[in-house]
């Protein structure tokens, strides 16, 4: 798939309206539109990337980032104390169906395991 094909590309340029969380020069957070929990907040990375496999050294900093506001929206959005899950799934037996790295925040209700 071709950056100008990317769903989540088209979604961090605002070509696709959401409801965003939270953005910055690195990622854009948004609201899930078929949400698997209370808070389902998706994290983008502006820059296309597919999939966890395609991460370099380059990427250390990014991939930081991403946890530190992982953990600030789940403050922001009352799931830090109780708990929550951070994931990003990775090919197609992996779960990724949108081949852009991202992870998913859930929480506000009891995660399963083995989550499935």
């Amino acid at each position: 798939m071709s950056h100008n094909d990317c769903i989540f590309c088209k979604i961090i340029a605002g070509d696709i309206p959401s409801r965003v969380a939270y953005q910055d020069e690195y990622l854009v957070a948004i609201h899930d539109i078929e949400p698997a929990a209370p808070v389902h907040i998706l994290l983008l990375p502006r820059e296309h990337i597919g999939s966890l496999d395609e991460l370099t050294n380059d990427h250390i900093s990014l991939m930081g980032h991403i946890q530190l506001v992982a953990s600030s929206l789940a403050r922001e959005f009352n799931i830090a104390e109780e708990g929550y899950r951070l994931v990003s799934n990775c090919g197609e037996k992996g779960g990724q169906s949108v081949p852009h790295i991202h992870y998913h925040l859930l929480g506000g209700r009891k995660m399963q395991w083995p989550p499935g």
